[in-house]
């Protein structure tokens, strides 16, 4: 997310890593549960600060 300078999808990060979307969508949600992303737009994701 950081390399990519800008808010990214589940999408990009899979197309990205050549991963599973559902494990993406896993990761995710996890990650946004313990406040490590936030949306600053519609199913866009970044890091939080």
């Amino acid at each position: 997310m950081r390399e990519a300078g800008k808010p990214v999808s589940a999408g990009d990060v899979t197309k990205a890593l050549g991963a599973d979307r559902k494990e993406v969508d896993k990761a995710f949600a996890e990650l946004k549960k313990e406040g490590a992303i936030v949306s600053p737009v519609r199913c866009k994701w970044e890091p939080a600060k």
